[in-house]
């Protein structure tokens, strides 16, 4: 039946396509590579799964694609072979996701006036590039403009960037990025563009624009934004085919050229606040601009269909048995694209993130086989669009099958490196609820300790799934296989030479461990268990910053 499968994908490829030829299936020498020595029952089983969708023709597993579809359909049978209940739409596995890829449908229009001056346009490519609205096929706006600094209200490290000014029905224009002193997680969730335009909408803003900054480390390059204006992106979207709204809309970003137009005749030189802005850590004093700015865009949208796959084991205490403990990995890869050196243009997606899907199928079956059933309810979530800005996850945690307020925490699956023998466990989040002392204790039984983040700049806990329930107030943790030992090397070895690359198959060198892969269930099936049958609901930590943000159900 795979090979069966596999021809019937190829054969949609080749229709969709066109004209385009489909990459050729690899021939039976390569698949024999991948099989090796007969291994224990339940290592077998693993790699099935990943043998399955991080094959050839599952073609990389992009959202909306019909081979994501025979991957969703895989996953749902594999939880109905668990003995999972259906947790999706209308009775089965299956919860529709209603994505749509937007892109920018022209360069649009940008005008500065000053009084007792003639309209100044902004120069596309040279001073400013547009931004596509996921809300909004037209964008029309016309306002004053107000300086804000890095646009950052931070109440617990004394930052508000808004102090001083009103920008209700204006545009508020700011700087990228944010203070390197903030901690690492809590800079990354403002240095990503939706934070900003929320905080801007609840001070009554009607739109952003992002300002260029000279010396930012990891900013997009003004030369690239120019030429991708038009890139597509992904959301999901609202029943009239728009996205769904992020905060105030980003209008687009401003070069040194286009800023210094927009600061003419301030009270603060552009000369003075550009070579402030070389320092993360300048609180600027906002400031209303003698300016306003018309901004005329146009946002085209392409629906495309996509599913999340859902079960659940029931939970057996008549009181906590209502509340919900989500296991959580994300199914979707990147698809097909650019040929690496050896031709190959298939981006399997075997360690991101076939193995969380593996490791939550076969997590599934331990509950079921334990004999015993979990105090909480457990619900499996294989979500999809992750790759496209964890889409999936954040149309779930906004549409969830059950009642969001039922949900007390999420134990996410991304990307475990499993070619070395693991002697502790990353645990991002664990600090911040008490989630992480259950799940220390959890892996501790193991014999596997509970390691620190060892790259606190990366802040990963805001780039993967859980952090969309995080969003909604739900204390949540994000799982790998720690860096100590021989880890730390195997991590810089598959980023470096395998992440998001067509190598990252099941011919990857040095090859998968299944015995690593069953020690990573062990460890998750531990905590699930922990956290499903502790007396306590998961809470947060007091006085936690994302506890604090996104406090109460709904929060965003």
């Amino acid at each position: 039946m795979l090979r069966i499968l596999g021809a019937v994908a190829l054969a949609t490829i080749t229709t969709a396509a066109g004209a385009e030829e489909a990459p050729k299936p690899r021939d039976n020498l390569a698949i024999n590579a991948i099989i090796t020595a007969p291994l224990p029952e339940d290592q077998a089983a693993m790699k099935a799964h990943v043998m399955f969708l991080a094959s050839d023709a599952m073609r990389g597993r992009e959202a909306g694609s019909a081979e994501f579809d025979i991957a969703a359909q895989y996953v749902a049978a594999q939880f109905y072979a668990a003995g999972l209940r259906p947790a999706g739409d209308e009775g089965g596995y299956l919860q529709k996701v209603p994505l749509t890829t937007y892109r920018a449908a022209d360069k649009g229009s940008f005008v500065l006036t000053r009084a007792g001056r003639a309209p100044q346009p902004l120069l596309f490519g040279e001073d400013v590039v547009p931004a596509a609205n996921p809300a909004a096929r037209e964008t029309t706006l016309n306002a004053p403009v107000v300086f804000v600094g890095f646009g950052i209200v931070a109440p617990h490290a004394g930052r508000d960037d808004y102090a001083g000014v009103d920008v209700r029905g204006k545009i508020v224009a700011y700087f990228g990025g944010a203070p390197e002193s903030l901690q690492s997680e809590e800079r990354a969730h403002f240095s990503g563009g939706s934070a900003k335009q929320a905080i801007a909408a609840q001070h009554g803003a009607l739109g952003t624009i992002t300002i260029e900054r000279a010396g930012a480390q990891r900013a997009q390059p003004f030369a690239r934004l120019a030429a991708e204006w038009d890139r597509a992106r992904t959301t999901w979207a609202l029943a009239d085919g728009t996205g769904k709204p992020d905060g105030a809309p980003n209008l687009g970003t401003l070069s040194a050229s286009g800023a210094a137009k927009l600061f003419a005749g301030a009270k603060t030189k552009w000369a003075r606040i550009a070579k402030q802005a070389r320092n993360s850590e300048t609180r600027f004093t906002a400031e209303t601009l003698p300016v306003t700015l018309a901004v005329a865009a146009k946002t085209t949208f392409t629906p495309v269909l996509s599913s999340n796959v859902a079960g659940i084991i029931p939970g057996s205490d008549p009181v906590l048995g209502k509340q919900v403990v989500v296991l959580s990995a994300h199914l979707d890869h990147i698809g097909v694209g650019k040929p690496d050196a050896s031709g190959d243009t298939i981006y399997n997606g075997a360690e991101d993130n076939a193995i969380g899907i593996a490791s939550l199928i076969e997590e599934a079956k331990r509950f079921k086989t334990s004999g015993k059933a979990p105090r909480r309810t457990i619900m499996f979530l294989a979500v999809t669009a992750e790759e496209k800005g964890l889409v999936g996850a954040d149309y779930f945690a906004r549409h969830p099958t059950v009642p969001i307020n039922t949900i007390v925490a999420d134990v996410n699956l991304d990307m475990p490196i499993l070619t070395f023998a693991f002697e502790d466990m990353t645990v991002y989040g664990a600090d911040r609820s008490t989630l992480g002392p259950i799940v220390a204790k959890a892996v501790g039984t193991l014999g596997v300790t509970m390691g620190p983040d060892p790259d606190p700049a990366q802040g990963f806990f805001v780039r993967s799934d859980h952090y969309r329930f995080v969003q909604q107030g739900v204390p949540s943790v994000f799982l790998w296989p720690g860096q100590a030992g021989p880890g730390k090397a195997a991590y810089a070895d598959f980023l470096s030479r395998h992440y998001h690359k067509p190598s990252d198959d099941l011919t990857q060198q040095p090859a998968l461990d299944w015995a690593q892969g069953i020690r990573f269930v062990d460890a998750n099936y531990a905590i699930a268990r922990a956290i499903a049958d502790d007396d306590a609901r998961p809470r947060w930590n007091k006085g936690d910053f994302f506890g604090l943000l996104y406090n109460g159900y709904g929060a965003r």
